[in-house]
């Protein structure tokens, strides 16, 4: 399973909290390629509905992922 911010961008408006059968679902109703449909197949199925990407793809950059400390910038 690789994810990459394109792949990921596909489940944006997704309905979270959604099952792994739900997510599918939707991502074969929105027209994803057929890479997110295929690590969607590789999730392990549960009962539980996952809340967001980042229960899917752990390493989902964040905001604070691109902070910049401004105190050391020299102007």
């Amino acid at each position: 399973m690789v994810w990459t911010l394109e792949l990921a961008s596909y489940l944006d408006d997704a309905p979270w909290p959604a099952n792994k059968f739900e997510l599918i679902d939707y991502a074969i109703r929105s027209g994803a390629p057929n890479e997110v449909i295929n690590n969607l197949n590789d999730l392990e199925d549960t009962e539980e509905p996952f809340e967001s990407i980042e229960e899917i793809w752990l390493d989902y950059p964040t905001d604070e992922d691109f902070f910049y400390d401004e105190e050391s910038k020299d102007f």
